[in-house]
């Protein structure tokens, strides 16, 4: 079975997210204060070979942890669909 895994890699919420801050700091620049807080992330999707799905969540998490995150200052979550 074919799988496709969208998954979102964010800055940890507790540290500081430069490119979101610079972000933030224009939006009152083009007319967009109101828009705060802004945290940039990267969003990855890949397609997976896989017996089952439960194997293909194994193998995404896997490569969460081992290439996609540096879990240290990046937290990740995925979701996966047949296709």
């Amino acid at each position: 079975m074919k799988f496709k895994a969208e998954i979102d890699v964010m800055p940890l919420k507790a540290l500081l997210d430069p490119q979101g801050k610079a972000v933030s700091a224009s939006m009152g620049n083009v007319g967009l204060s109101e828009i705060t807080n802004v945290r940039i992330g990267k969003h990855v999707t890949l397609e997976i070979e896989s017996e089952n799905l439960e194997n293909a969540n194994k193998k995404v998490d896997t490569a969460c942890k081992k290439i996609l995150c540096n879990q240290i200052m990046e937290s990740y979550t995925f979701t996966i669909k047949e296709v």
